[in-house]
C-alpha cells in the first residue's frame, strides 16, 4: 500500500470505528491498555516543567489528553486528529468535565499546524504505526518540541520474544479482531494487526529517533515487547 493509500484508508478506519472505540480498546487490550498508557503518563507527569504545553499527536478520542490534564491540572494539553468522527467523541467525553486546560484541534501529524518550538512535551500514543510516514510525523513532532523538550512515542510491537510470538500472532491475527470489531468491523480492527506487522520494529525507531537529533534516546515495555513506549528530548 503507498503512503496516499494508506493514508486515505486510515481514515475510513477510524471514522468508521470511532463509537465503539474505547470500550473495544479495552477489549482488545483485555483490560492492560491503562498500565501501557501509565508508563507515558508517568513520564509526561515527571519530565513536564509546571505551566507547559504539552502536544497530543493521533489523539483520537483523547484518553491520554484528558488523564494527562487531570493528574497535571497546570499544563494545557492540546489533542489533534486528522479524523472528525474521533475528534466530535473527544469533545463529547469532555462536556461533562469542562476541563479548561484541554483543547483539540483537526489537523494531520504529517504537517503539524504548529510554530517551532511551541510544546513542552509532545507525544503520540498508538499512532505512529498507522501513519504513511514513520519519519516525517517523528520529525515533525521534535519540531514542534521547544529545546530540552521530551518526545515520546507509546506504541504496538511485533514481539520478538520466539516462544510468545506465535501466541500473539494467533490472538491479534485471528481473535482481536472480532473482539475488538465484531462481525460489522472486523475488517478495520484487522488493519490494526497489519499496521503492528509492518511498523518498525522498536530498535528501527530508537534509531530514528536518534537520526533525527533526539538526544539520550531510551524505551520501556509491557507484555514481552508487545507495548513499547520510546522518548527522548531535544
Amino acid at each position: 500500500m503507498d503512503k496516499v493509500s494508506k493514508e486515505r484508508y486510515v481514515y475510513q478506519v477510524f471514522q468508521n470505528i470511532s463509537k465503539g472505540y474505547d470500550q473495544a480498546n479495552q477489549r482488545i487490550s483485555l483490560g492492560f491498555q491503562k498500565r501501557f498508557k501509565k508508563m507515558l503518563l508517568n513520564r509526561l507527569k515527571e519530565n513536564t516543567p509546571f505551566g507547559g504545553n504539552v502536544l497530543d499527536v493521533c489523539c483520537g478520542t483523547g484518553d491520554i489528553t484528558f488523564r494527562l490534564a487531570d493528574i497535571r491540572p497546570d499544563l494545557q494539553v492540546t489533542g489533534l486528529d486528522f479524523s472528525p468522527a474521533m475528534l466530535s467523541k473527544a469533545r463529547m467525553r469532555n462536556k461533562g468535565k469542562k476541563r479548561n486546560n484541554v483543547h483539540f484541534h483537526k489537523g494531520n501529524a504529517l504537517e503539524l499546524p504548529f510554530e517551532d518550538n511551541s510544546f513542552e512535551a509532545v507525544c503520540i500514543s498508538f499512532g505512529l504505526r498507522n501513519t504513511s510516514d514513520y519519519s516525517r510525523v517523528s520529525d515533525e513532532m521534535r519540531r514542534v518540541a521547544k529545546p530540552g523538550g521530551y518526545i515520546y512515542c507509546l506504541d504496538s510491537f511485533a514481539p520478538e520474544n520466539a516462544l510468545v510470538k506465535p501466541f500473539y500472532t494467533i490472538y491479534f491475527r485471528h481473535i482481536m479482531p472480532f473482539l475488538g470489531g465484531g462481525i460489522h468491523h472486523r475488517r478495520e480492527y484487522l488493519w490494526l494487526y497489519h499496521s503492528t506487522k509492518y511498523f518498525l520494529s522498536r530498535k528501527e525507531l530508537k534509531k530514528l529517533f536518534a537520526r533525527l537529533g533526539i538526544q539520550e534516546v531510551q524505551d520501556e515495555d509491557k507484555m514481552f515487547g508487545a507495548c513499547v513506549l520510546v522518548w527522548g528530548h531535544k
